[in-house]
């Protein structure tokens, strides 16, 4: 909004073709979402408790988690809140990417809410069946991957490698159906990653950042073409999205390190891991991303192997899935387990970035 009421000024005061600069823009997105946290949080956090909005706790899992049942939850209605009223102030509102990546956003947040809902009404943690949390992520994924496949350029089929410079196929239509996994593989990694107070948005702020550096220079022909990366016209518009998200993040952090005063709740977890995905087909880091959100693949992978050695073997592999309860059912502090996989998501997105150097 500022930059479509502010453009037309600047031939009059040209100190406003600041507003011109997706640093600069992406910069102040991020200060946005971040002071809407600063100064609505605290509200926010007592409007769940009046709406008796808690969480339940498995009683299966780790018994220090017992403490945390009614701690208030759906925190990530306000994460997509602040991100989207910063885009409309930000954003380049006639950018198609943002809005197919804000539109996928609110998308995969709806069904996270429902699910989160019906947690919160029945007061338990069976939320939206697996099949119809599964159901509609496929109809929003599908719906992402076929308006990029019919709209977008000759490299939107082209699989990229990391640490090779030319893509190594191109994919066709057989590109929708795995478009579609990794949206959907993606969204449901980052909700498993949620189950600690602090670790899931710590580590989205890493990838959001990440990602934030990509989307920049993946949208300037200049750096694009030096790196050796696929140029994708308007995916910089993207920074201010990532640097929007990173900001949120941040912002809900403040209140969801440990102990956390709320929860993120699969409205927020469902939501951030979507639009992860969607960015990351737009920019063509699909096999990248894997190494930027390396955590949340170990995540996920330990959830599917403790599933099928169980219907297999009936044998469990892990203490408990996701591995984050693995380590805490070793004995390892909850606060450990957070600090450590921080530092192990500060290393993949150092290897992702340096694959930009090394091909």
């Amino acid at each position: 909004m500022f930059l479509e009421f502010i453009y037309p000024l600047v031939k009059y005061f040209t100190p406003f073709n600041v507003f011109l600069y997706l640093t600069f823009r992406g910069a102040y997105a991020a200060l946005t979402t971040l002071l809407l946290w600063f100064l609505f949080g605290n509200r926010i956090i007592e409007v769940l408790k009046n709406l008796k909005v808690g969480q339940s706790v498995r009683s299966d899992g780790p018994q220090s988690h017992l403490s945390k049942t009614g701690t208030p939850t759906m925190g990530g209605v306000f994460i997509i809140f602040t991100v989207v009223i910063s885009m409309l102030l930000w954003g380049e509102l006639s950018s198609k990417m943002i809005w197919l990546t804000l539109g996928s956003f609110v998308a995969f947040g709806t069904i996270g809410f429902i699910d989160d809902y019906l947690k919160v009404r029945r007061h338990n943690s069976a939320g939206l069946s697996a099949w119809g949390k599964l159901a509609g992520q496929f109809v929003i994924a599908a719906t992402v991957v076929l308006i990029l496949y019919f709209s977008g350029a000759e490299e939107t089929t082209e699989l990229y490698i990391p640490f090779l410079k030319n893509p190594v196929i191109d994919m066709g239509s057989l590109w929708i159906p795995f478009g579609i996994l990794l949206v959907m593989g993606a969204s449901n990694a980052v909700n498993f990653s949620d189950g600690l107070d602090g670790l899931l948005a710590g580590l989205l702020i890493l990838v959001f950042i990440t990602l934030a550096i990509l989307t920049y220079i993946s949208g300037r022909v200049d750096y694009a073409s030096y790196l050796g990366i696929p140029y994708i016209q308007g995916a910089g518009e993207l920074t201010v999205v990532c640097l929007a998200a990173a900001g949120a993040c941040i912002g809900f952090l403040w209140f969801n390190a440990h102990p956390a005063e709320v929860f993120m709740g699969d409205v927020g977890s469902l939501a951030l891991g979507g639009l992860i995905a969607v960015i990351s087909l737009i920019i063509k880091k699909e096999i990248l991303i894997l190494i930027i959100g390396g955590v949340f693949v170990l995540e996920i992978a330990s959830v599917i192997i403790q599933v099928v050695s169980f219907k297999l073997r009936k044998k469990r592999v892990f203490k408990m899935a996701p591995i984050h309860h693995h380590f805490e059912m070793s004995g390892w502090p909850e606060t450990k387990v957070v600090i450590r996989f921080y530092i192990l998501g500060g290393l993949f997105a150092i290897i992702a970035l340096s694959t930009l150097k090394i091909q």
